[in-house]
Parts: structure tokens; sequence; C-alpha cells
């Protein structure tokens, strides 16, 4: 059964930088898989924020992240990050790491296969 564990979360001033970090475990590899980051905002729907294909590293981002937060991935600690930076308060929310078991990079919530806990990201202004 595959588990990730988010971390990373906390409190920032606006224009700070965090990084997530997501721990994948229970296979040997994520290479066949996209992975993704989602942010849940309160009394909002989650939402797509980036996208990263485990094998060739290809990413895509939403317009309101793109410029700001990198996602890559480490291979062999099958560890997926977020490095956030310039962050603003409209970026509070509880941030979420899935895994999608197709390799393509999907936008929406339904194509994923696997989340994590979550982590809380805030940002003061």
């Amino acid at each position: 059964q595959v588990q990730l564990v988010e971390s990373g979360g906390g409190l920032v001033q606006a224009g700070g930088s965090l990084r997530l970090s997501c721990a994948a475990s229970g296979r040997s590899t994520f290479s066949n898989y996209a992975m993704g980051w989602f942010r849940q905002a309160p009394g909002k729907e989650r939402e797509f924020e980036a996208g990263i294909r485990w094998t060739s590293g290809r990413t895509i981002y939403a317009d309101s992240v793109k410029g700001r937060f990198t996602i890559s991935r480490v291979n062999a600690k099958n560890a997926v990050y977020l490095q956030m930076n310039k962050l603003k308060p409209e970026d509070t929310a509880v941030y979420y790491c899935a895994a999608d078991r197709s390799p393509v990079i999907d936008t929406l919530v339904v194509a994923y296969d696997y989340w994590g806990q979550g982590t809380q990201v805030t940002v003061s202004s």
C-alpha cells in the first residue's frame, strides 16, 4: 500500500519561503507514477498547484504559483518536494501530496489514487 507523508509546513511572513517534503513508501520505485501537490483553503475546494512525472521529471504548474513554486523529486529517496518562494497570504492552505498510478500529469483531484494527510502552511501579511 502506497503511503505519502508530508512535512515542512508552518507559519511564514509574506515574501518568505518554505520547502515542503513528501516521503513516498510502499513501492520500490514510483517510476510509472505522476506526483502532484494540491492545496485546500478553508471553505474552498482542493486545487492542483504543481505536478511532476516521476520518470522524466516533466513538470506543470497552476498559473497562481508559476514562477514562485518549484516541484522536484529525488528518485533514490522516493521523495517529492515543493519549494515555495515569494509566499503570499493567499497561499495559506493545507497542502497535500498525491500520487497517480498513471504517468500522465493530471490536474484533477479524482485522477490521483493516493493522498497524504496534509501539512498546514500559513502566510501572514
